[in-house]
């Protein structure tokens, strides 16, 4: 029993995996924290240059 139990510690393939897992779950973590902090920054400029392109005139030319 006790030489299962070693063996089950000295096991190293599980390690990789938990290092991906990691690594992985920082990854998302940061990408979610760039969406909350550029978010309110990104929407401002959306609106601006709605706004700007809204108030632009175009002349319709016809090619006759």
């Amino acid at each position: 029993m006790f030489s299962t139990i070693k063996d089950f510690f000295s096991e190293e393939d599980g390690a990789v995996t938990v290092d991906w897992v990691v690594l992985t779950a920082a990854i998302v973590g940061i990408a979610g924290m760039m969406y909350v902090l550029l978010n309110e920054g990104i929407q401002s400029v959306d609106e601006q240059t709605g706004q700007a392109l809204s108030s632009i005139q175009v002349q319709q030319i016809s090619f006759d």
